[in-house]
């Protein structure tokens, strides 16, 4: 029991519980099944997006270009949908992540070919995507209004009582946990980014592994993109702006540890969850929403520092076992 209540899953969970609890006090209707079930559908995409953050962070890197990849997708199936309202609604699923699989792989290729660092590499395509979002809707946005029936109803279809929204964001989440823990290739993410000489004696391929984490990335802010823009009914170039700072708070604030090498896929869900607790909290109890920035930001920094006390607090105790 002491060694559950001791990880740090753990202690967000309940952090977690308690913050929802002091909201509940200001506003006794934030803990009814409308208002949860809000929170969950608003903090699905980013969830997803956030599993994918968290393999570059695991390397040691960021991926700067998943809000950019989200607005891109987002665009391209909205545009589809205006010219082509026929299409079934399921398939702008897979075609949004193939796209997005195709532009994050763009920026792993920078990284594993280009040697360019994903923080360099992602800032540039960052740019990119959203500047052609801008030159393939000449300025203009895709409405609800222009959108067909099915494809606004992919997010919000029920299943089971829960949306389809919700239910791809559980489904990334276990497959992303199974990957990690089971496949080799996971496992070649976390020795990578623990250190990556001896990863490299081991025989796991530099370049492989770029190319997988900013792939998977991208396929996942694709997904996102398509669930973001018919969830809210508009597909614009300023699509997510700034969602990739909201997806590293999530990362870090579950446990990713920016260096490289340590998280968990849970610590991530809890840690986005998190966020979405808080900014449906900020207007439950009338705090302006660009308090959202402020918070982020020492969340980030309340991580790290406490992600590096953690570090360093195992590596005396290791220390001190040894000399024993």
């Amino acid at each position: 029991m002491k060694r559950i209540l001791k990880r740090r899953e753990s202690t967000l969970l309940i952090s977690l519980i308690v913050l929802v609890l002091l909201v509940s006090l200001r506003s006794p209707s934030f803990i009814g099944p409308k208002s949860l079930n809000a929170i969950l559908n608003d903090t699905s995409a980013l969830i997803i997006v956030a599993l994918g953050q968290s393999l570059v962070i695991l390397i040691g890197g960021i991926d700067l270009s998943v809000a950019s990849t989200m607005a891109f997708t987002g665009m391209v199936t909205g545009l589809l949908n205006l010219h082509i309202p026929g299409i079934p609604a399921w398939t702008y699923l897979p075609i949004a992540a193939a796209i997005g699989a195709c532009l994050g792989s763009l920026s792993g290729s920078l990284v594993a070919f280009g040697r360019l660092p994903p923080l360099i590499a992602t800032i540039a395509t960052m740019s990119i995507y959203r500047g052609f979002v801008y030159v393939f809707s000449k300025g203009a946005w895709v409405t609800a209004r222009d959108m067909s029936p099915a494809f606004l109803s992919i997010p919000s279809t029920q299943v089971l009582g829960i949306s389809s929204m919700v239910w791809i964001a559980i489904l990334v989440a276990v497959a992303a946990g199974i990957f990690m823990r089971f496949a080799s290739s996971g496992r070649e993410v976390y020795a990578f980014g623990g250190n990556k000489v001896a990863a490299n004696f081991a025989g796991v391929s530099e370049r492989k592994v770029e190319m997988l984490v900013l792939t998977a990335s991208g396929l996942l802010a694709g997904l996102a993109g398509v669930l973001w823009v018919s969830r809210y009914g508009m597909a614009q170039s300023e699509t997510a702006s700034g969602f990739e700072m909201q997806t590293v708070a999530a990362c870090v604030l579950g446990g990713v540890n920016f260096v490289g090498g340590a998280g968990t896929v849970l610590g991530v869900v809890i840690g986005a969850l998190f966020f979405g607790v808080v900014n449906n909290a900020l207007t439950v109890i009338h705090i302006s929403p660009f308090f959202q920035m402020v918070i982020q930001g020492i969340v980030i920094i309340f991580a790290i520092v406490s992600n590096t006390l953690i570090d360093r607090s195992n590596q005396m105790k290791l220390i001190a076992r040894r000399m024993i």
